[in-house]
Protein backbone atom coordinates (compact mmCIF):
# COMPACT_ATOMS: atom_id res chain seq x y z
CA UNK A 1 0.00 0.00 0.00
CA UNK A 2 1.16 3.49 -0.67
CA UNK A 3 1.78 6.16 1.70
CA UNK A 4 0.12 9.26 1.28
CA UNK A 5 -0.49 12.74 2.58
CA UNK A 6 -3.30 11.35 4.56
CA UNK A 7 -2.16 8.08 5.60
CA UNK A 8 1.44 9.95 7.04
CA UNK A 9 -0.36 12.49 8.78
CA UNK A 10 -2.32 10.08 10.67
CA UNK A 11 0.81 7.62 11.73
CA UNK A 12 2.11 10.87 12.41
CA UNK A 13 4.62 11.27 9.79
CA UNK A 14 2.94 14.15 8.06
CA UNK A 15 4.48 17.85 8.26
CA UNK A 16 2.79 20.72 9.83
CA UNK A 17 4.28 24.00 10.49
CA UNK A 18 7.94 22.39 9.97
CA UNK A 19 7.50 19.27 12.24
CA UNK A 20 6.19 16.23 11.60
CA UNK A 21 2.69 15.64 12.60
CA UNK A 22 4.14 13.03 15.00
CA UNK A 23 6.27 16.23 16.88
CA UNK A 24 2.67 17.85 17.95
CA UNK A 25 1.01 14.68 18.92
CA UNK A 26 3.59 14.04 21.08
CA UNK A 27 3.67 17.71 22.69
CA UNK A 28 0.15 17.65 23.33
CA UNK A 29 0.71 13.81 25.58
CA UNK A 30 3.37 15.76 27.64
CA UNK A 31 0.93 18.58 27.92
CA UNK A 32 -1.55 16.56 29.82
CA UNK A 33 0.78 14.45 31.50
CA UNK A 34 2.65 18.00 33.14
CA UNK A 35 -1.19 19.15 33.77
CA UNK A 36 -1.35 16.47 35.99
CA UNK A 37 1.60 16.65 37.38
CA UNK A 38 1.71 20.19 38.58
CA UNK A 39 -1.81 19.94 39.12
CA UNK A 40 -0.46 17.93 41.95
CA UNK A 41 2.88 18.82 42.51
CA UNK A 42 1.84 22.79 42.98
CA UNK A 43 0.21 22.64 45.90
CA UNK A 44 1.24 19.15 47.39
CA UNK A 45 4.26 20.18 49.62
CA UNK A 46 1.73 22.10 51.63
CA UNK A 47 -0.73 18.73 52.04
CA UNK A 48 2.23 16.89 52.96
CA UNK A 49 3.79 19.08 56.20
CA UNK A 50 1.92 22.42 56.08
CA UNK A 51 1.42 22.70 60.01
CA UNK A 52 -1.36 25.02 59.73
CA UNK A 53 -3.23 23.21 57.15
CA UNK A 54 -6.25 21.66 58.46
CA UNK A 55 -7.21 19.04 55.97
CA UNK A 56 -2.90 18.16 55.77
CA UNK A 57 -1.09 15.07 56.49
CA UNK A 58 1.08 17.17 58.93
CA UNK A 59 4.35 15.77 58.42
CA UNK A 60 7.70 17.04 59.32
CA UNK A 61 10.16 18.82 57.06
CA UNK A 62 12.35 15.74 57.52
CA UNK A 63 9.15 13.76 56.19
CA UNK A 64 8.80 15.64 52.98
CA UNK A 65 12.85 15.21 52.46
CA UNK A 66 12.21 11.89 52.52
CA UNK A 67 9.33 11.29 50.36
CA UNK A 68 10.52 13.76 47.95
CA UNK A 69 13.97 12.09 47.88
CA UNK A 70 12.43 8.85 46.92
CA UNK A 71 10.01 11.00 44.15
CA UNK A 72 13.10 11.90 42.46
CA UNK A 73 14.87 8.62 42.66
CA UNK A 74 12.01 6.80 41.04
CA UNK A 75 11.25 9.34 38.53
CA UNK A 76 14.47 11.57 37.41
CA UNK A 77 17.40 8.65 38.00
CA UNK A 78 15.39 5.25 37.14
CA UNK A 79 15.19 6.92 33.51
CA UNK A 80 18.73 6.10 33.37
CA UNK A 81 18.21 2.68 32.60
CA UNK A 82 14.21 2.99 31.16
CA UNK A 83 15.34 5.15 28.68
CA UNK A 84 17.39 2.08 27.08
CA UNK A 85 14.22 -0.43 27.25
CA UNK A 86 12.42 2.01 25.93
CA UNK A 87 14.81 2.31 22.73
CA UNK A 88 14.34 -1.27 22.82
CA UNK A 89 10.40 -2.30 23.69
CA UNK A 90 8.95 0.75 21.91
CA UNK A 91 7.43 4.00 22.65
CA UNK A 92 3.94 3.33 22.62
CA UNK A 93 4.41 -0.04 24.62
CA UNK A 94 6.33 1.98 27.43
CA UNK A 95 4.62 5.04 27.30
CA UNK A 96 0.69 2.57 27.81
CA UNK A 97 2.52 1.32 30.91
CA UNK A 98 3.86 4.73 31.88
CA UNK A 99 0.61 6.12 32.03
CA UNK A 100 -1.29 3.15 33.64
CA UNK A 101 1.37 3.50 37.02
CA UNK A 102 0.61 7.32 36.95
CA UNK A 103 -3.07 7.17 37.50
CA UNK A 104 -2.48 4.59 39.64
CA UNK A 105 -0.20 6.67 41.53
CA UNK A 106 -2.47 9.51 41.71
CA UNK A 107 -5.46 7.70 42.94
CA UNK A 108 -3.17 5.56 45.70
CA UNK A 109 -2.07 9.34 47.04
CA UNK A 110 -5.91 10.32 47.40
CA UNK A 111 -6.57 7.46 49.28
CA UNK A 112 -3.73 6.64 51.12
CA UNK A 113 -2.75 9.19 54.56
CA UNK A 114 -0.65 6.97 56.47
CA UNK A 115 3.16 7.77 55.83
CA UNK A 116 4.17 4.37 54.43
CA UNK A 117 0.96 4.65 52.12
CA UNK A 118 1.06 7.46 50.90
CA UNK A 119 4.60 7.35 49.86
CA UNK A 120 4.06 4.05 48.36
CA UNK A 121 1.71 5.98 46.45
CA UNK A 122 4.01 8.57 45.11
CA UNK A 123 6.79 6.10 44.26
CA UNK A 124 4.34 4.67 42.35
CA UNK A 125 3.31 7.79 40.11
CA UNK A 126 7.03 8.27 40.21
CA UNK A 127 7.90 5.34 38.19
CA UNK A 128 5.56 5.91 35.80
CA UNK A 129 7.38 9.06 35.22
CA UNK A 130 10.46 7.27 34.78
CA UNK A 131 9.12 5.12 31.88
CA UNK A 132 7.30 8.11 30.66
CA UNK A 133 9.79 10.78 30.22
CA UNK A 134 12.37 8.80 28.07
CA UNK A 135 9.77 6.97 25.88
CA UNK A 136 8.07 10.84 24.92
CA UNK A 137 11.37 12.23 24.54
CA UNK A 138 12.67 9.31 22.54
CA UNK A 139 9.94 9.84 20.28
CA UNK A 140 10.80 13.42 19.96
CA UNK A 141 14.27 12.88 19.40
CA UNK A 142 13.37 10.85 16.43
CA UNK A 143 11.75 13.69 15.09
CA UNK A 144 14.05 16.51 15.28
CA UNK A 145 17.47 17.03 13.70
CA UNK A 146 20.47 19.75 14.24
CA UNK A 147 18.24 21.96 11.70
CA UNK A 148 15.36 22.68 13.31
CA UNK A 149 16.24 20.74 17.16
CA UNK A 150 16.89 24.35 19.27
CA UNK A 151 12.97 25.80 18.11
CA UNK A 152 12.00 22.25 18.79
CA UNK A 153 12.97 21.71 21.98
CA UNK A 154 12.20 25.22 23.03
CA UNK A 155 8.45 24.94 21.08
CA UNK A 156 8.70 21.04 23.39
CA UNK A 157 9.30 23.12 26.73
CA UNK A 158 6.61 25.49 26.29
CA UNK A 159 4.03 22.94 25.89
CA UNK A 160 5.70 21.60 29.39
CA UNK A 161 4.84 24.98 30.91
CA UNK A 162 1.75 25.40 29.75
CA UNK A 163 1.01 22.34 31.58
CA UNK A 164 2.42 23.94 34.38
CA UNK A 165 0.54 27.46 34.09
CA UNK A 166 -2.63 25.83 34.17
CA UNK A 167 -2.37 23.15 36.87
CA UNK A 168 -1.61 25.63 39.67
CA UNK A 169 -4.83 27.87 39.30
CA UNK A 170 -6.77 24.56 38.64
CA UNK A 171 -5.09 23.21 41.84
CA UNK A 172 -6.12 26.76 44.06
CA UNK A 173 -9.75 26.11 42.96
CA UNK A 174 -10.08 22.09 43.29
CA UNK A 175 -8.33 22.13 47.02
CA UNK A 176 -10.47 25.62 48.20
CA UNK A 177 -13.67 24.52 47.00
CA UNK A 178 -13.62 20.80 46.97
CA UNK A 179 -10.52 18.89 48.74
CA UNK A 180 -7.58 17.51 48.55
CA UNK A 181 -8.91 14.02 47.47
CA UNK A 182 -10.64 15.42 44.53
CA UNK A 183 -7.43 17.58 43.66
CA UNK A 184 -5.59 13.90 43.00
CA UNK A 185 -8.39 12.37 41.03
CA UNK A 186 -8.77 15.22 38.94
CA UNK A 187 -5.12 14.26 38.09
CA UNK A 188 -5.80 10.96 37.74
CA UNK A 189 -8.46 11.71 34.64
CA UNK A 190 -6.04 14.27 33.22
CA UNK A 191 -3.69 11.49 32.74
CA UNK A 192 -6.35 9.42 31.80
CA UNK A 193 -6.80 11.33 28.18
CA UNK A 194 -3.39 10.15 27.31
CA UNK A 195 -5.00 6.74 26.67
CA UNK A 196 -6.57 7.99 23.79
CA UNK A 197 -3.73 9.94 22.46
CA UNK A 198 -1.78 6.57 21.99
CA UNK A 199 -4.39 5.67 19.06
CA UNK A 200 -3.84 9.02 17.18
CA UNK A 201 -0.12 7.94 15.65
CA UNK A 202 2.26 5.24 14.70
CA UNK A 203 5.08 4.18 17.00
CA UNK A 204 8.16 5.79 15.81
CA UNK A 205 11.42 3.27 15.06
CA UNK A 206 13.92 4.19 17.64
CA UNK A 207 17.01 2.12 15.23
CA UNK A 208 18.27 0.37 18.32
CA UNK A 209 18.95 -3.77 18.54
CA UNK A 210 15.16 -5.30 19.48
CA UNK A 211 16.95 -8.58 19.96
CA UNK A 212 19.13 -7.20 22.97
CA UNK A 213 17.88 -8.71 25.85
CA UNK A 214 17.30 -6.53 29.53
CA UNK A 215 20.94 -7.09 31.29
CA UNK A 216 22.26 -6.38 27.44
CA UNK A 217 20.00 -3.05 27.64
CA UNK A 218 21.32 -2.43 31.09
CA UNK A 219 24.62 -3.26 30.05
CA UNK A 220 24.47 -1.36 27.55
CA UNK A 221 23.60 1.96 29.55
CA UNK A 222 26.44 1.54 32.02
CA UNK A 223 28.79 1.30 29.51
CA UNK A 224 27.98 4.62 28.21
CA UNK A 225 27.64 6.64 31.61
CA UNK A 226 31.30 5.39 32.25
CA UNK A 227 32.29 8.36 29.67
CA UNK A 228 33.92 10.59 32.13
CA UNK A 229 33.18 13.39 30.44
CA UNK A 230 29.29 12.96 29.95
CA UNK A 231 29.32 11.70 34.00
CA UNK A 232 30.76 15.22 34.57
CA UNK A 233 28.28 16.92 32.68
CA UNK A 234 25.52 15.26 34.16
CA UNK A 235 27.26 15.86 37.98
CA UNK A 236 27.58 19.56 37.23
CA UNK A 237 24.10 20.12 35.77
CA UNK A 238 23.22 18.20 39.13
CA UNK A 239 24.37 20.74 41.28
CA UNK A 240 22.30 23.10 39.47
CA UNK A 241 19.15 21.51 39.52
CA UNK A 242 19.67 20.67 43.16
CA UNK A 243 19.54 24.84 44.33
CA UNK A 244 16.85 24.85 41.32
CA UNK A 245 14.30 22.20 42.25
CA UNK A 246 14.97 23.64 46.44
CA UNK A 247 13.19 26.89 44.60
CA UNK A 248 10.46 25.02 43.55
CA UNK A 249 9.47 22.18 46.59
CA UNK A 250 10.49 24.21 49.17
CA UNK A 251 8.90 27.63 48.19
CA UNK A 252 5.60 26.80 48.79
CA UNK A 253 6.26 26.35 52.45
CA UNK A 254 8.05 29.13 52.89
CA UNK A 255 5.91 31.35 50.92
CA UNK A 256 3.42 29.90 52.81
CA UNK A 257 4.74 30.90 56.26
CA UNK A 258 6.86 33.81 55.59
CA UNK A 259 5.76 36.03 52.43
CA UNK A 260 3.78 39.17 52.89
CA UNK A 261 2.20 39.26 49.30
CA UNK A 262 -0.66 41.96 50.65
CA UNK A 263 -0.15 44.42 48.78
CA UNK A 264 -0.45 41.94 45.65
CA UNK A 265 -3.14 40.53 46.79
CA UNK A 266 -5.08 43.93 47.54
CA UNK A 267 -4.73 44.41 43.93
CA UNK A 268 -5.94 41.33 42.52
CA UNK A 269 -9.26 41.62 45.14
CA UNK A 270 -9.60 45.13 43.83
CA UNK A 271 -9.52 44.16 40.05
CA UNK A 272 -12.09 42.40 38.10
CA UNK A 273 -9.63 40.92 35.96
CA UNK A 274 -8.42 38.30 38.83
CA UNK A 275 -10.26 35.56 40.19
CA UNK A 276 -11.11 35.83 43.96
CA UNK A 277 -9.12 32.69 44.83
CA UNK A 278 -5.83 34.59 44.06
CA UNK A 279 -6.13 36.69 47.33
CA UNK A 280 -7.06 34.44 50.18
CA UNK A 281 -7.97 35.52 53.90
CA UNK A 282 -5.24 34.05 56.34
CA UNK A 283 -4.61 34.77 59.88
CA UNK A 284 -2.19 37.58 58.34
CA UNK A 285 -4.91 39.20 56.50
CA UNK A 286 -5.11 39.11 52.85
CA UNK A 287 -2.70 36.69 51.10
CA UNK A 288 -1.97 35.36 47.51
CA UNK A 289 -1.51 31.58 47.64
CA UNK A 290 1.83 30.39 47.22
CA UNK A 291 0.52 28.17 44.04
CA UNK A 292 -0.12 32.06 42.02
CA UNK A 293 3.03 33.66 43.09
CA UNK A 294 4.93 30.83 42.15
CA UNK A 295 3.05 30.35 38.68
CA UNK A 296 4.23 33.59 37.32
CA UNK A 297 7.03 31.35 36.74
CA UNK A 298 4.97 29.13 33.85
CA UNK A 299 3.46 31.70 32.76
CA UNK A 300 6.62 33.92 31.71
CA UNK A 301 7.84 30.63 29.55
CA UNK A 302 4.38 30.27 28.39
CA UNK A 303 4.56 34.18 27.13
CA UNK A 304 8.93 33.92 26.20
CA UNK A 305 9.88 30.76 25.81
CA UNK A 306 9.66 30.43 21.68
CA UNK A 307 11.13 33.81 21.13
CA UNK A 308 13.82 33.40 23.61
CA UNK A 309 14.37 29.50 21.75
CA UNK A 310 14.81 31.58 18.15
CA UNK A 311 17.01 34.05 19.94
CA UNK A 312 19.29 31.82 20.96
CA UNK A 313 19.51 28.79 18.40
CA UNK A 314 22.52 29.67 16.98
CA UNK A 315 24.77 29.79 20.31
CA UNK A 316 26.77 26.90 21.37
CA UNK A 317 24.14 25.13 24.19
CA UNK A 318 26.71 25.00 26.49
CA UNK A 319 27.50 28.59 26.22
CA UNK A 320 23.84 29.54 26.21
CA UNK A 321 23.89 27.31 29.85
CA UNK A 322 26.07 29.02 31.56
CA UNK A 323 24.30 32.16 30.83
CA UNK A 324 21.17 30.71 32.16
CA UNK A 325 22.37 29.46 35.24
CA UNK A 326 24.03 32.72 36.32
CA UNK A 327 20.63 34.43 35.91
CA UNK A 328 18.66 31.86 37.67
CA UNK A 329 21.24 32.06 40.82
CA UNK A 330 20.50 35.80 40.97
CA UNK A 331 16.53 35.34 41.03
CA UNK A 332 17.03 32.28 43.70
CA UNK A 333 18.85 34.61 45.50
CA UNK A 334 16.58 37.57 45.14
CA UNK A 335 13.03 35.08 46.10
CA UNK A 336 14.92 33.76 48.67
CA UNK A 337 16.05 36.28 50.63
CA UNK A 338 13.00 38.42 50.72
CA UNK A 339 9.25 38.23 52.81
CA UNK A 340 7.85 40.84 50.59
CA UNK A 341 5.20 39.29 47.79
CA UNK A 342 6.47 42.01 44.95
CA UNK A 343 10.30 41.14 45.71
CA UNK A 344 9.56 37.72 45.77
CA UNK A 345 8.19 38.23 41.94
CA UNK A 346 11.07 39.63 40.87
CA UNK A 347 13.53 37.01 41.55
CA UNK A 348 11.08 34.62 40.07
CA UNK A 349 11.29 36.86 37.05
CA UNK A 350 15.06 36.31 36.97
CA UNK A 351 14.86 32.68 37.39
CA UNK A 352 12.57 32.38 34.95
CA UNK A 353 14.85 33.63 32.26
CA UNK A 354 17.69 31.52 33.43
CA UNK A 355 15.72 28.57 32.93
CA UNK A 356 14.58 29.17 29.73
CA UNK A 357 18.06 29.23 28.84
CA UNK A 358 18.93 26.25 31.04
CA UNK A 359 16.37 24.04 30.85
CA UNK A 360 15.24 23.03 26.82
CA UNK A 361 19.16 23.43 26.33
CA UNK A 362 20.16 20.53 28.37
CA UNK A 363 17.69 18.23 26.24
CA UNK A 364 18.98 19.54 23.25
CA UNK A 365 22.60 18.83 24.22
CA UNK A 366 21.96 15.06 24.87
CA UNK A 367 19.96 14.59 21.74
CA UNK A 368 22.52 15.92 19.56
CA UNK A 369 25.57 14.60 21.12
CA UNK A 370 23.81 11.43 21.57
CA UNK A 371 24.10 8.30 18.89
CA UNK A 372 21.19 7.74 16.21
CA UNK A 373 20.52 4.23 17.48
CA UNK A 374 20.70 5.71 21.58
CA UNK A 375 18.43 8.84 21.61
CA UNK A 376 15.83 7.39 24.17
CA UNK A 377 19.03 6.67 25.94
CA UNK A 378 20.73 9.54 26.31
CA UNK A 379 17.20 11.77 27.24
CA UNK A 380 16.83 9.12 29.46
CA UNK A 381 20.24 10.35 31.18
CA UNK A 382 18.68 14.10 31.02
CA UNK A 383 16.85 13.09 33.71
CA UNK A 384 19.77 12.09 35.85
CA UNK A 385 20.56 15.69 36.86
CA UNK A 386 17.25 16.25 37.77
CA UNK A 387 17.16 13.34 40.07
CA UNK A 388 20.38 13.31 41.66
CA UNK A 389 20.23 17.24 42.24
CA UNK A 390 16.58 16.71 43.77
CA UNK A 391 17.06 13.84 46.10
CA UNK A 392 19.82 15.09 47.36
CA UNK A 393 18.39 18.60 47.14
CA UNK A 394 15.46 17.21 49.33
CA UNK A 395 17.35 15.75 52.06
CA UNK A 396 18.96 18.74 52.40
CA UNK A 397 15.89 20.86 52.44
CA UNK A 398 14.35 19.08 55.52
CA UNK A 399 17.23 19.47 57.23
CA UNK A 400 17.81 23.09 57.00
CA UNK A 401 13.81 24.15 56.61
CA UNK A 402 13.12 21.42 59.72
CA UNK A 403 16.23 22.94 61.72
CA UNK A 404 16.05 26.86 60.83
CA UNK A 405 12.95 27.40 58.21
CA UNK A 406 9.48 26.43 59.15
CA UNK A 407 7.85 28.94 61.29
CA UNK A 408 5.65 26.46 63.59
CA UNK A 409 9.42 24.65 64.51
CA UNK A 410 10.86 28.30 65.00
CA UNK A 411 7.70 29.03 67.61
CA UNK A 412 8.87 26.17 69.03
CA UNK A 413 11.86 27.27 69.69
CA UNK A 414 10.74 30.58 70.87
CA UNK A 415 9.09 29.51 73.57
CA UNK A 416 11.20 26.60 74.60
CA UNK A 417 14.02 29.60 75.22
CA UNK A 418 11.76 31.92 76.70
CA UNK A 419 9.92 29.41 78.60
CA UNK A 420 9.24 30.82 82.70
CA UNK A 421 12.69 30.11 84.97
CA UNK A 422 15.04 29.57 81.90
CA UNK A 423 15.42 27.24 79.04
CA UNK A 424 14.95 23.51 79.48
CA UNK A 425 15.40 22.36 75.75
CA UNK A 426 18.70 20.51 74.69
CA UNK A 427 18.77 21.59 70.98
CA UNK A 428 17.35 18.33 69.50
CA UNK A 429 14.09 18.50 67.31
CA UNK A 430 12.87 15.65 69.19
CA UNK A 431 12.62 17.40 72.06
CA UNK A 432 10.56 20.68 71.37
CA UNK A 433 7.30 19.23 72.13
CA UNK A 434 8.14 18.98 75.92
CA UNK A 435 10.10 21.51 75.91
CA UNK A 436 7.75 24.28 74.13
CA UNK A 437 5.06 22.85 76.25
CA UNK A 438 3.20 22.48 72.80
CA UNK A 439 2.60 20.69 69.56
CA UNK A 440 3.97 21.71 66.23
CA UNK A 441 1.02 22.19 64.85
CA UNK A 442 -0.61 24.63 67.62
CA UNK A 443 3.06 26.52 68.44
CA UNK A 444 2.49 29.35 66.65
CA UNK A 445 -1.01 29.84 67.96
CA UNK A 446 0.46 29.34 71.28
CA UNK A 447 3.45 32.02 70.72
CA UNK A 448 0.38 34.46 69.65
CA UNK A 449 -1.02 33.95 72.91
CA UNK A 450 1.88 33.89 75.65
CA UNK A 451 3.51 37.34 73.75
CA UNK A 452 0.10 39.30 73.13
CA UNK A 453 1.02 39.57 69.44
CA UNK A 454 -1.03 38.95 66.29
CA UNK A 455 -0.44 36.57 63.42
CA UNK A 456 1.82 39.60 61.61
CA UNK A 457 3.80 40.88 64.69
CA UNK A 458 4.54 37.30 65.42
CA UNK A 459 5.84 36.10 62.20
CA UNK A 460 8.06 39.19 62.19
CA UNK A 461 9.53 38.80 65.79
CA UNK A 462 10.40 34.98 64.30
CA UNK A 463 12.02 36.29 60.99
CA UNK A 464 13.99 38.98 62.74
CA UNK A 465 15.08 36.63 65.70
CA UNK A 466 16.32 33.46 63.68
CA UNK A 467 17.08 35.08 59.92
CA UNK A 468 15.62 31.94 58.41
CA UNK A 469 15.84 32.96 54.82
CA UNK A 470 19.69 33.27 55.41
CA UNK A 471 19.93 30.17 57.12
CA UNK A 472 17.89 28.03 54.03
CA UNK A 473 18.61 30.00 51.07
CA UNK A 474 22.66 30.77 51.31
CA UNK A 475 23.48 27.38 51.20
CA UNK A 476 21.45 26.62 47.86
CA UNK A 477 22.74 29.46 45.93
CA UNK A 478 26.19 28.72 47.12
CA UNK A 479 25.73 24.95 45.56
CA UNK A 480 24.48 26.92 42.21
CA UNK A 481 27.38 29.63 41.90
CA UNK A 482 29.31 26.30 41.91
CA UNK A 483 27.72 24.88 38.91
CA UNK A 484 28.22 27.68 37.03
CA UNK A 485 32.31 28.21 37.64
CA UNK A 486 32.46 24.28 37.16
CA UNK A 487 30.34 24.55 33.30
CA UNK A 488 32.16 27.38 32.31
CA UNK A 489 35.67 24.87 32.68
CA UNK A 490 33.72 22.43 30.80
CA UNK A 491 32.41 24.52 27.88
CA UNK A 492 36.04 25.59 27.60
CA UNK A 493 37.43 22.20 27.31
CA UNK A 494 34.34 20.60 24.82
CA UNK A 495 35.35 22.83 22.08
CA UNK A 496 38.46 19.89 22.06
CA UNK A 497 36.11 17.41 21.72
CA UNK A 498 34.09 17.12 18.76
CA UNK A 499 31.97 14.75 20.48
CA UNK A 500 30.51 17.03 23.22
CA UNK A 501 31.26 20.28 21.59
CA UNK A 502 27.37 21.21 20.89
Amino acid sequence: MTDTPLTDALAGRGRLLGFPTGYWLLNIIEMFERLAYYLVRSVVAIYIMQADDPHGLHFTAADKGTIYALWFAFQSILPTFTGGFADRYGYKRSLFFAITLNVLGYCLMATQTSFLGFTFGVVVLATGTAFFKPSLQGSLAQNLDRTNSSLGWGIFYWVVNVGAAIGPMLANFIRHDYSWQALFFTAAAVMSLNYLMLFTFKDFASGSDKTASPLQVLTRTLRTLSDWRLATWLAIMSCFWLMMYTLWDLHPNFLTDWNDSGGTAAFFRSSPLFPDKWAIETDRGLQVPQEILLNLNALLIVLLMIPVSWLVRKMRTLESMVIGMGMATIGVLVAGLTNLGSVFLLGVMGFSFGEMLTGPKKNEYLALIAPADKKGLYLGFVNIPVGVGGLVGSKLQGYFYGNFGEKAVLAQKYLAEHAPGGSSWDGRLGSLDAAAGVARTEAFVKLQQVTGLDAAAATTLLWETYDPHLKVWLPFAGIGVAAIIALVFFARAARKWADMDA
